[in-house]
């Protein structure tokens, strides 16, 4: 307790005893500019303007560079006494066009994203709140670049550059949301996250393993959440917001509350979200199709196809949830900061709407079909240390606890056995990260990690008729999964248009699993499976001049084997079913992005991403068998049996492109068009498209800024994928899809009109409005079980203080 005290007595003698508040403005307006990224190099630190346009760069005296950066706004860079001339009262200009903007998703640490040699996108607060996305997924759909498909309204799962699921990385604060049940399938784990408390988002685009490791392959989205503000000046300061959301479509009835308790060494954060859904009702103009004319209740003992007396509401797609989140900040002096985050996430039961739509011999297939309350834990602890050392710069380490439940409810139509499946993840992190600046142009980033996932899974039986429960199969293996891994990255400027950058990371893992071989002929009792990856980047950026940047970049990605592939037993579609297979090993991906971006005049933007990925020892589902056998019986049913092997390649290319137009008088235009092809190899040697490989998407956005008010009239879109285009694994899932004039399964092409807008009346009350897909479309995005919204209006009012 005495070392405690002395300590924390130590640290308080280095805090802050006079702080040198600098203030941004608009040069126009005069308005004050929150956000506003102040990096200093040699040695590197980082701070940002709070919403009245101020921070304290106490500790940045005598620093020779300094950089001022916000997106749309010309990049400063001056000296601290170049600053004390000012009296620290800064004005920075409005640009047309600004590709200056500081990202942490690449590296870990806070870099402008001209010095970056791949494509990343960012999500600002501004563009967040006026989307007004209901969920995580909805708010990376809004980015134009990431592809939402959902199977049910409590749905969202990514695709990026023709992968998806376990092949994409979520990263919450700096720490890794992947599990070791992380599956090939269709996952909705991004709506455990509550847009109202993220703060910034991030989508890297292409592999990531140097930093972030296993699954980096098609992207890493990464997401901030509200920090914890320090008061700058001596009193104490209390900020927040309320806000009220409803929305018509889906009946959506949402409300939050966040608020900020400021001292100058000590801050806390509190967020707390509530949000209900009704059934979602679709669009009037498109496939009949996609209509619901019917869904199945229990009446008495028998399960009865009740006739829907409105075919557009998709029964039952509605569910609750709530998100709680917790951050306490302590700073008590310049060189150390420390925050201690915990967040809540838990839905209701909800529908998996896609299974509700299957048919067998004319009828349900299924009587119930649900997933289980999902719910997230985190809890997790983030220090910096400013050690301007011979060994680092700055010093960030993470460590985290997760908890994860999810579970499956199922019963076949007019059957009597219920079966349930609970899953259970506790999962624990630790990441050490550093950066040196080794002179003026060389800068070193370095780290390690440890992830130890541990997986508990049971299956119970229950008669409905007489609610006897036994014990029934679990979906996995009791198990561990294991990671450790080293990176180091360097960046080197060869002059000042001219920077290369690259790194390496080994990654090593272990799988230790025991099965219950009671139910199914598993040939053995338990398995370990160990193995390591090496993966690197090298990447250059041209920087001409201010108005041209060029770059390139060669990557590696890898994903290693985890417990949903090497141990769960399902249903992956009727008549099939898969089981464990111990011989697996990491699958590797091989990347090149090329990127051009031009600013001409002051009036147009182009920017164009060219990428071409290869995936090899690709882990497949396979025809196989179980103990000599090709064919078990599975929840009641004779089914060809199948596992996840080592088995095949796949490869995507395409590109990205968007364009930003300036009209003049606060009118702007932006068009973003992707455009995918991968391709995967089948069973024979053959190849089929790829089963994540989006059509071509995009959005096109019409935007009116003036004062405190944004318009914004845009379209979604996307394009057709025929039967003969669709992946041969999506051909026999003719329930998902439109039916051709020749009676087969297509994605039909479809487009939204839409209306955004938001008002300040002052400082504290901003009202939202939004007319969803106008016209009022019947549309399915490609995949998806769930047909999306038709016309929908929104309503939000906020309050800050």
């Amino acid at each position: 307790m005495k070392k405690t005290i002395l300590l924390m007595w130590w640290l308080g003698l280095t805090s802050i005893v006079n702080a040198q508040i600098i203030t941004i403005k608009d040069s126009a307006t005069g308005s004050p500019l929150s956000q506003v990224a102040i990096i200093k190099s040699n040695p590197n630190e980082f701070t940002s303007t709070n919403k009245i346009g101020e921070a304290d760069i106490s500790s940045y005296i005598g620093a020779a560079k300094i950089e001022l950066i916000l997106l749309g706004y010309e990049r400063m860079v001056c000296s601290y006494d170049s600053l004390k001339s000012l009296h620290f009262q800064v004005l920075m200009k409005d640009l047309a066009f600004s590709s200056d903007e500081v990202v942490v998703s690449s590296s870990r640490w806070h870099q402008n994203v001209r010095d970056i040699p791949f494509k990343v996108t960012s999500i600002s607060p501004r563009e967040a709140k006026l989307a007004a996305p209901q969920t995580a997924a909805d708010l990376l759909g809004s980015s134009g670049d990431v592809f939402i498909q959902k199977s049910q309204l409590g749905g969202g799962s990514p695709m990026i550059r023709g992968f998806s699921t376990n092949r994409l990385l979520y990263s919450v604060d700096g720490v890794r949301m992947n599990t070791a049940i992380f599956r090939s399938g269709n996952i909705q784990n991004v709506i455990s996250l509550d847009p109202f408390a993220i703060a910034h988002t991030e989508i890297l685009f292409g592999p990531g393993s140097v930093i972030y490791g296993s699954d980096a392959i098609g992207g890493v989205m990464s997401f901030q959440t509200l920090m914890p503000k320090l008061a700058l000046h001596d009193d104490f300061e209390v900020s927040g917001t309320a806000l009220s959301r409803v929305s018509t479509a889906n009946q959506e009835k949402t409300g939050h509350f966040d608020l900020n308790l400021a001292w100058k060494k000590w801050a806390a954060v509190t967020s707390i979200s509530s949000t209900q859904y009704g059934d979602q009702k679709m669009g009037s103009y498109g496939p009949e199709d996609y209509l619901r004319p019917f869904y199945v209740q229990r009446i008495g003992e028998v399960d009865v196809m009740v006739n829907n007396e409105d075919p557009k509401v998709q029964t039952p797609s509605g569910y609750n949830q709530i998100n709680l989140m917790q951050k306490i900040r302590f700073k008590p002096s310049k060189k150390w900061d420390f925050e201690l985050g915990m967040h809540y996430a838990e839905s209701s039961e909800y529908a998996r709407y896609d299974r509700h739509i299957q048919l067998k011999d004319g009828l349900p297939r299924y009587g119930e079909w649900n997933y289980g309350p999902q719910i997230w834990q985190m809890n997790n602890l983030n220090i910096v240390h400013q050690g301007n050392n011979k060994l680092y710069d700055q010093m960030n380490m993470r460590v985290a606890q997760q908890y994860f439940q999810e579970s499956r409810i199922s019963r076949n139509f007019n059957a009597v056995e219920r079966e349930i499946n609970l899953e259970e993840v506790y999962a624990y992190s630790g990441n050490i990260d550093f950066n040196k600046s080794l002179g003026k142009r060389n800068q070193l980033f370095y780290g390690a990690e440890y992830i130890l996932n541990q997986v508990s899974s049971s299956g119970v039986l229950t008669d409905i008729s007489t609610q006897v429960s036994t014990i029934g199969p679990a979906r996995y293996p009791q198990a561990t999964w294991t990671s450790i891994g080293a990176y180091i990255n360097n960046q080197f400027y060869l002059n000042e248009k001219l920077l290369f950058q690259g790194g390496i990371r080994y990654s090593y893992f272990d799988v230790n699993a025991t099965f219950d071989t009671s139910f199914y002929p598993i040939p053995f009792t338990e398995t370990n499976t160990q193995n390591g990856a090496l993966t690197g980047s090298a990447g250059m950026v041209y920087k001409a001049n201010h108005k041209l940047v060029l770059s390139a970049n060669l990557s590696t990605g890898f994903r290693a084997p985890n417990v949903d592939d090497i141990g769960k037993v399902f249903d992956s579609e009727p008549g099939a079913v898969v089981v464990p297979n111990s011989n697996l090993s990491a699958e590797y991906a091989y990347n090149a992005d090329v990127n051009i971006t031009k600013v001409f005049g002051s009036f147009l933007k182009v920017d164009l991403t060219g990428f071409y990925t290869y995936l090899t020892n690709a882990m497949v589902r396979r025809d196989y068998t179980l103990g000599g056998l090709d064919s078990i019986m599975y929840a009641g049913e004779l089914s060809k049996v199948q596992a996840i092997q080592n088995a095949a390649f796949a490869s995507v290319y395409g590109f990205q492109f968007s364009v930003e137009l300036m009209l003049g008088s606060g009118f702007s235009l932006q068009s973003k068009i992707n455009y995918q092809i991968g391709e995967e190899e089948l069973d024979d040697g053959s190849v089929s498209p790829s089963r994540h490989a989006a059509p071509t998407f995009g959005l096109t956005r019409l935007n009116l800024k003036r004062g405190d008010l944004s318009l914004q009239i845009y379209s979604e879109y996307m394009a057709e994928k025929s039967y003969e285009n669709l992946p041969i694994s999506e051909q026999a899932k003719d329930y998902l899809y439109a039916k051709d004039s020749n009676g087969n399964p297509y994605a039909p092409a479809w487009y939204t009109l839409n209306f955004k807008a938001m008002y300040a009346f002052d400082d504290r009350f901003t009202i939202n409005a939004g007319l969803e897909n106008i016209t009022d479309q019947r549309y399915r995005p490609f995949s998806s079980g769930i047909t999306a919204a038709g016309r929908n209006f929104i309503l939000g009012i906020k309050v800050t203080f």
